[in-house]
This record gives structure tokens, sequence and C-alpha cells, in this order.
């Protein structure tokens, strides 16, 4: 099995280091916030809102200009947006992305000593870990701090946060997160993306499985409202059938605001971690397989909830 920077294989010493300048540095009031889609720009308009002063990067005209409605002050590139920030939020689709980013020369030498970088995405939890240590010897802190919730937590500040990465650092950030959502320290840098992409992985397994019944139920005559009732006062309940199918798959509106790309890429996150860390996953490998089937045959932009039209077409 390769060797990958495991946080459990780290000294005290090492652990440390990942964080001690967060510890040292003044409290957040300045928020540079990289990437204002879907999620980030709701995000970013609630910080405003409470008194932060947030400088906004995207790539959408249209972004930016929410950002300016909401209070918030758009700029002309990511390292502009960094200059002077006490915190850097990340809310980018990949890890790819996020390297990109924030590794840049021109972003690196903008950003002051000291400043918390916290990603906010779902990226890769072994690339987080080894993204950090590069960070700390810039003596930039990092945590990572992926979400669950989807847009409407977003605008309404609900999210579920899991944050890895050291403790000093989690507390200085706390504030900000709270406006967000609600944060628990997971462990050390890399957990909360990997504690997000296992979380996704157990979603989409529950939705996938639980459409199969729910289409079973139906051809055999049961009203899908009387599953759904019976369901959540029994064994087999999840987010599945007190949410996504009631909300957005009976209506038909399939707007949940969760891509299925999305959901396939933290799945493949989290089949690919327990593969480096030597851990069979014959269901995850499974369900991934069948997600990225439906993938290839729904639209490209589709909601995660639109599987079941793949479904219903596949149960004729």
């Amino acid at each position: 099995m390769p060797e990958f920077p495991q946080p459990w294989n780290r000294s005290a010493s090492q652990r440390r280091r990942l964080g001690r300048y967060g510890s040292m540095s003044r409290p957040i009031q300045k928020v540079a916030f990289i990437g204002l889609g879907k999620m980030g720009g709701p995000m970013a308009s609630r910080l405003a809102a409470r008194g932060y002063r947030v400088q906004g990067s995207d790539v959408s005209p249209e972004a930016l200009d929410q950002l300016r409605k909401a209070g918030g002050a758009p700029a002309d590139s990511p390292a502009s947006a960094v200059a002077d920030a006490d915190a850097v939020i990340l809310m980018l689709p990949t890890s790819d992305i996020v390297e990109s980013v924030i590794l840049s020369d021109d972003l690196l030498d903008a950003l002051p000593v000291g400043a918390l970088i916290i990603d906010m995405g779902s990226s890769e939890p072994l690339r987080t870990l080894a993204l950090a240590e590069r960070l700390a010897s810039h003596q930039h802190p990092l945590i990572d701090a992926p979400v669950s919730g989807g847009v409407r937590g977003a605008e309404q500040g609900t999210l579920t946060i899991m944050v890895g990465g050291a403790e000093e650092a989690m507390e200085r950030a706390q504030p900000l997160l709270e406006i967000l959502g609600k944060p628990t320290h997971v462990g050390p840098t890399g957990a909360g993306h990997a504690l997000k992409a296992l979380n996704n992985l157990l979603s989409a397994a529950h939705l996938w499985i639980t459409s199969e019944a729910m289409l079973v139920g139906e051809r055999f005559g049961i009203d899908p409202k009387v599953m759904l009732d019976a369901i959540n006062g029994s064994s087999g309940r999840s987010g599945s059938t007190e949410n996504k199918w009631p909300n957005f798959i009976l209506p038909e509106t399939y707007n949940s605001g969760f891509a299925l790309g999305l959901m396939v890429k933290d799945m493949s996150i989290a089949v690919a971690l327990a593969n480096s860390l030597g851990l069979p996953s014959p269901l995850g490998q499974e369900s991934l397989r069948l997600w990225k089937q439906a993938q290839s045959e729904l639209p490209p932009n589709a909601d995660h909830t639109e599987i079941v039209k793949w479904l219903r077409i596949h149960h004729r």
C-alpha cells in the first residue's frame, strides 16, 4: 500500500505545526470568499449581512453582482480578494481547482502571514493533508470544513459543517462558521473532507435502494405517500424517505440543489479513500458503478434526485 501523510502517523509537533499560526493571529474580521456559486454565494452573503468585511472572487459576473447587493465587495481576482484578509474561504468544486487557486504565486504573495485558510468544498482528504503541509511552510494554517445541507441550508445558515484540523484554528474560525451552520470538530486535518465524502456515499446508497423499494411498492399498487408515512415510522427511514422523496421526487421538481455529478465525485473520493487504506468496500464500489451508469445517461446538469427518472426507465 502506498505511503500517505496520514494524520494518525503524525507526531504531536507535526500536528501543532499545521495549526499553530491560527492561534497567533487576530480575530477574523475580513474574509476573502473564493467561489460564489449556488452554495458559496448565499454563504458569503450571510457573512456580509452579519458584519464581516467580505471580499469575493468568482468567474461569474452575476455572482459578483449578487455579493455586491448583499453588502460584500467584488474582487477582480483571487489574489486581490485575499489582500489584508484574516481568513480565506474556498468553496470550489475539486482539489485540482483548490490547489491551482491557493498555490498560485500571485495569491501566496498577496496573502497575509497567519491568514487562516478554510476549504469548505468537497476536496480529497489525502490531498488536503499534503496541501496543509505546503501552506504551513508559508505560515498559513488550513482547516477543511465541508458542508452538508444543500442550497437551502446555505441560505438559512443551517449547514452541517465537518471541521478537520488543529483545535486552535477551529476555535478561531468558530464564530464565523456558526453564522453558516453547526460546526463540529471531527478530527485532524483532512478528517472533514473524509467524513463529507463518506456521508455522501451513505446518502447515495440510501437514495438508490429507497428508490428501488418505492418503485417496487408502486408497481404492487401501494400509494407512495402511504409508503413514506409507514417507512418514516419504521426502521427503513432515512434522509431519502424523510426529505428527498417527499420534497423533490414526488412533486417531480427534482431541484434539491445538489448535482448528480457532485454526488458521484464525492462517492469516488470515499471509495478511493477506502482503497488507499487497504479496506474493502464492495457495496460502495457497486453503488458508485450504478451511479456512474445513471450519470452517463442523464443530462450533464442533472440534480442527483433525477436518478429516479433513470430508474423508472430501467424498471419498465
